[in-house]
């Protein structure tokens, strides 16, 4: 119960839409999926890879992304706690999102509160042993150094250069060969996370593309919402459930 005496609204969780490469028609039912949600719900959890690329620019804002900033900002006006993780596609936020769309942008891993859940999100690169290299790498392309020369290229001339080394396109077409390794090995280390750290109930990871609602222990789960590419699947939580669904806008 909230403090009014009314029962709370759930929490919807979704990850991994990578906005600007999917399919038309995948970004159309995302955007009508975020126009039903007024109303209904205390907070959207946009766990990494809202977007195949987002860069903040000091006084540019991408124009293929519009549509959907617009109705998060409807979102925040309706009552609704909008938070992001940044991914390992959209990491380079700034105050724009924050201040001018109202997201909250969350530094993962974090451990935070989801439907009254003491909850470990993180979108999930870089995680796992081996991924060394990968951290060092991501450390200096995340690096104040390297954004200000990004920013230096126009954005016609940047983004191209950016979709060739994106990876989305391969998964559109089913050619992400070790996304199933790293699932699996990413929900080991969720549950050693939940063994390890008794105060947590819940694990959210994204990352993978993979949904997975897994029961660890009684009251103790691993959750990934999968994604927007082939499952259009979303995670809802509620102080009594958490269940995954996936969006059929009839």
């Amino acid at each position: 119960m909230t403090a009014s005496g009314t029962t709370a609204r759930p929490t919807i969780v979704v990850s991994d839409i990578h906005l600007g490469e999917i399919p038309p028609d995948g970004e159309q039912t995302f955007l009508a999926f975020l126009e039903s949600l007024p109303g209904k719900i205390d907070e959207l959890l946009i766990n990494g890879d809202l977007f195949d690329f987002w860069f903040e620019y000091r006084s540019v804002i991408l124009r293929r992304y519009f549509p959907v900033l617009r109705r998060l900002a409807d979102l925040v006006d309706a009552g609704v706690r909008v938070r992001l993780v940044g991914g390992n596609h959209d990491a380079w936020t700034g105050s724009f999102l924050g201040d001018d769309v109202g997201i909250e942008l969350l530094d993962a891993p974090v451990t935070t509160e989801l439907a009254n859940r003491r909850a470990y999100v993180a979108h999930g690169d870089g995680l796992l042993d081996g991924e060394g290299a990968y951290r060092a790498f991501r450390g200096l392309i995340r690096s104040r150094a390297v954004r200000a020369l990004f920013r230096l290229a126009p954005p016609d001339l940047s983004l191209p250069l950016v979709r060739r080394v994106s990876g989305t396109p391969a998964r559109l077409e089913g050619r992400a060969g070790d996304d199933h390794e790293r699932a699996d090995r990413l929900g080991e280390h969720a549950r050693a996370l939940l063994a390890s750290r008794p105060e947590i109930d819940l694990v959210v990871f994204g990352h993978t593309h993979r949904p997975e609602l897994v029961e660890v222990e009684l009251g103790r789960h691993y959750l990934n919402a999968g994604d927007w590419i082939h499952h259009r699947s979303y995670a809802v939580l509620t102080a009594d459930s958490i269940e995954l669904r996936h969006w059929h806008p009839d």
